[in-house]
């Protein structure tokens, strides 16, 4: 018996196959081509992974700054508020502190139904806050635990209409730790003191 270049094979079922791979039919061009990533796969890649990595850091900034406001920060977001109500409403609004063992320490913004109070939630049990004119009463000043505590103070201090507020400071008294923020009149925010600690 000859034999053949291509000699077939029998297969089950009776069909027969070439036994030369040369002799196979070459497949279509899409089953020879390697499966590879395309430019967009790789950049949706990229987007998705930068939208994860956003959201993770995001929410651990957010996780580690959820620690306990103290009263400088309660009173600077009251301050906020309160100007910004006055603003909006073009009326003077009032800020104060309230300390009472049913509602607790907290600033409060406007009068009557319109008030709104800012808790200080970590606040030690001898929390003292004090609103104060801008210049200092004589004979207001006494020592106490070895600071200088002022003793006259104010009721509250106003947020006008137009964006300005009534010169005042503000001390906060925790204990023996006491610290007075001066005001500025024209941009509610803090009277920075000049030091003589940059080079001249």
């Amino acid at each position: 018996m000859k034999t053949t270049r291509h000699s077939r094979r029998r297969l089950g079922g009776g069909k027969t196959v070439p036994s030369d791979p040369a002799s196979t039919p070459n497949p279509p061009p899409r089953q020879r081509r390697q499966r590879a990533f395309t430019l967009i796969e790789i950049i949706l890649a990229l987007a998705l992974v930068g939208m994860m990595a956003a959201v993770l850091v995001g929410g651990s900034a957010r996780m580690l700054s959820d620690k306990p406001e103290t009263a400088d920060d309660v009173f600077w977001k009251s301050v906020a508020a309160a100007r910004k109500r006055a603003l909006l409403a073009g009326r003077d609004v009032r800020l104060g502190y309230v300390d009472d063992r049913e509602n607790g320490k907290r600033f409060t913004i406007g009068e009557g139904a319109d008030l709104k109070a800012f808790p200080v939630t970590a606040a030690p049990p001898d929390l003292a806050v004090n609103f104060m004119s801008a210049q200092k009463v004589v004979g207001s000043v006494v020592i106490l635990a070895g600071q200088v505590v002022e003793t006259q103070s104010l009721p509250y201090v106003t947020f006008y209409g137009d964006g300005t507020c009534t010169a005042f400071r503000i001390q906060i008294r925790a204990g023996v730790d006491a610290h007075v923020l001066s005001i500025d009149p024209w941009t509610c925010a803090q009277v920075l003191v000049p030091t003589d600690s940059f080079p001249r």
